[in-house]
């Protein structure tokens, strides 16, 4: 399948902490990555994803940066009786500026569906922040051939009532949840290509030239072997990271692989 679009401004390459990182781990990390974040290419678009025990710590060490920072949830309410979770508002006032939805592990293990990933989307948008949403299927599935249903059927929901202007905003993660966690197999540069290449089919058929330029990010068991020929596919934008990032070196270790692959140009074929 080939659909053509623009060149992309950024290569998008970013991780996400989860549950790991006390405040004195996050300062040291934050740090680090305040100083050699100078030396990156201008074309790559770095971001954090910190919990939120130190989303607010973290935004300010990174202010001046160029490190976007987002959080790994917030709640469609803007505020109300809904006891540990966060608002969009709450996330916005720590200083972060993007939200990651929808990832596997929240579907997983906390009721997340389709819908409310929908109606945290539109509550990101209205604060004028970005959603990073996460989409992939199970290795069920992959064996069953009915992977590219399953996961453009969350691209659309995702998107459902969200506008041409707002969608330019959006920007998508696949990450295969055979793919994701310790014991995850990555996929191949080819399996994602493929998958890419239908999530951007999608994203045109329901945007036009706006939805060719959706960046959509692979994610799953990205380490500094895979980094370069992943990144080096004609639909994938940019790395959304795991374990392999949870050190400054390793992030800027990635970065470094991605950028040599893409080249000076920053390779967008």
């Amino acid at each position: 399948m080939s659909t053509s679009r623009p060149a992309s401004p950024a290569c998008w390459i970013g991780t996400s902490w989860k549950m790991t990182k006390t405040s004195a781990e996050a300062r040291t990390y934050a740090h680090h990555l305040a100083t050699s974040s100078t030396t990156v290419p201008e074309h790559i678009q770095m971001f954090v994803v910190p919990p939120f025990t130190v989303l607010a710590e973290v935004a300010t060490i990174l202010a001046d940066s160029r490190v976007t920072i987002g959080a790994q949830n917030a709640h469609w309410a803007p505020q109300g009786a809904y006891t540990g979770e966060i608002s969009v508002p709450m996330v916005a006032d720590t200083g972060a500026t993007l939200v990651e939805l929808g990832h596997s592990e929240r579907r997983t293990h906390f009721a997340e569906t389709d819908e409310t990933v929908n109606r945290k989307v539109h509550a990101v948008l209205d604060a004028g922040l970005r959603p990073l949403v996460c989409v992939g299927e199970p290795w069920t599935e992959r064996q069953t051939n009915t992977a590219t249903e399953y996961v453009l059927r969350q691209v659309k929901i995702a998107l459902s009532g969200v506008s041409a202007a707002q969608a330019g905003r959006v920007l998508f993660a696949y990450e295969p949840i055979w793919a994701i966690g310790e014991q995850g197999q990555p996929a191949s540069p080819q399996q994602a290509e493929d998958m890419h290449a239908r999530i951007r089919h999608a994203l045109t058929d329901l945007y036009g030239a706006g939805g060719a330029s959706i960046p959509v990010l692979y994610g799953g068991s990205v380490n500094p072997d895979n980094a370069g020929a992943l990144v080096a596919q004609d639909h994938i934008d940019g790395l959304f990271v795991g374990r392999s990032a949870w050190t400054v070196d390793g992030y800027l270790t990635i970065i470094r692989q991605a950028t040599e692959a893409l080249g000076v140009d920053h390779g967008r074929k």
